[in-house]
């Protein structure tokens, strides 16, 4: 998509410009206002409650065990579910990979809307640093490490 314009009264050649100026927008103005540097430089982050939803006989807890409520200092919901999710052993990690560039991080249970649910308890908090505040996530997550 150009922006050239042809208003078809004029129809000759055209020089595949329009009057419009790079930059002024009001939503180039707002992102260059986000991105101008302040002297606070630390993250903000918001703290997430990870919840368990699913009943305890739901047949999904079969593929990654039930890990509790997890409380985790996180950038966005979505974030809070990989921050959880990375405390849990991968086969990346361990000698027991199925083949060769496989991970089970997208496996995690954190990582399922259908077993958890993230909640969120607190906002823009500077304080922290990105990572899991409350709860135990055991990493015995894979069949060979728990024999």
């Amino acid at each position: 998509m150009s922006n050239s314009n042809n208003d078809q009264n004029n129809l000759g050649p055209t020089n595949a410009t329009s009057p419009t100026t790079f930059g002024q927008s009001v939503e180039s103005k707002a992102q260059k206002d986000d991105a101008a540097t302040t002297d606070d430089t630390r993250e903000r982050l918001n703290v997430y409650r990870l919840e368990p939803i699913a009943e305890a006989n739901d047949p999904r807890w079969d593929n990654s065990p039930y890990q509790g409520v997890v409380v985790v200092a996180a950038r966005t919901s979505g974030d809070a579910r990989i921050v959880a999710s990375e405390r849990e052993l991968d086969f990346m990690e361990i000698d027991a990979a199925p083949a060769e560039d496989v991970t089970t991080s997208n496996a995690s249970a954190f990582r399922s809307e259908k077993l958890y649910t993230v909640i969120e308890i607190d906002h823009a908090r500077s304080d922290l640093t990105r990572g899991v505040l409350e709860g135990d996530i055991s990493i015995a997550t894979i069949k060979p490490v728990q024999v």
